[in-house]
């Protein structure tokens, strides 16, 4: 490839492809760094923008490849080879951000849609599709950002759970039943529970339960705490908001 072959590919419009790439995957990436997540600005506009360039580096490939055949050479290519390759690899680097904790909660799965999503962004822009590059970025913070919270006071009474760990420590056997009682009287749902025996000597008969409940969010999680530790039954006590 000479040099005025180069300046044909590398044109006004392909810094433009990219700089709109970058533009458009700094507003996902700055929704994800507001809420703390593992994947920010930097590594959206990352994404977003080698994408937009590789996928215009397969493109102008193959219309050079294509320009460029000789009379008994026939070289066929298809424009998105490494588009679509592009989209397999960004799974390695969704999975890194998906955590298991130890109550088998699952986070990380929206941020690493999100890395997909800038990959596509990028691809999108590189290929001329604009609009629709932009349309995808509004609908998305309009899904993310928008409607949970409309669902969440509106939508139907699943939806407005919210759900925690609780480790409670109570003396006796029966103990556990007029716990689980109370917690249920107080509107809490019981998803699942297990319960370990203290055997050692100074521990008095005492009992370890860890129950996963889901509650109403208008119920804050201090005042999920102060009506439990009140119990009479109740030694100690610990509580793990799951987002």
């Amino acid at each position: 490839m000479d040099l005025f072959t180069a300046l044909q590919v590398s044109s006004l419009e392909t810094f433009i492809k990219l700089l709109i790439a970058a533009s458009l995957s700094l507003v996902i990436g700055l929704e994800r760094e507001l809420k703390r997540k593992p994947v920010g600005l930097k590594t959206s506009v990352v994404i977003s923008t080698f994408s937009c360039l590789l996928t215009i580096i397969s493109i102008e490939s193959a219309y050079i490849a294509e320009g460029s055949q000789h009379e008994n050479v026939n070289i066929t290519m298809d424009p998105l080879r490494l588009a679509a390759q592009i989209v397999s690899g960004i799974g390695f680097l969704g999975a890194g951000v998906i955590l298991k904790r130890g109550n088998d909660s699952i986070s990380g799965l929206t941020t690493a849609a999100m890395i997909w999503g800038a990959g596509g962004i990028g691809i999108a822009v590189a290929a001329g599709f604009y609009i629709e590059a932009a349309v995808s970025v509004l609908i998305i913070l309009f899904g993310i950002e928008l409607i949970p919270p409309l669902l969440f006071k509106f939508g139907p009474k699943r939806l407005r759970m919210a759900e925690a760990n609780l480790k409670i420590t109570v003396s006796g056997n029966a103990s556990i039943r007029s716990v689980v009682n109370q917690l249920k009287a107080e509107g809490l749902i019981i998803e699942s529970m297990n319960i370990t025996h203290d055997d050692h000597e100074d521990s008095f008969d005492k009992h370890e339960v860890i129950i996963r409940v889901t509650y109403l969010q208008n119920k804050e999680i201090i005042d999920l705490y102060q009506e439990i530790s009140e119990l009479e039954e109740v030694k100690n006590l610990a509580i793990e908001l799951i987002n």
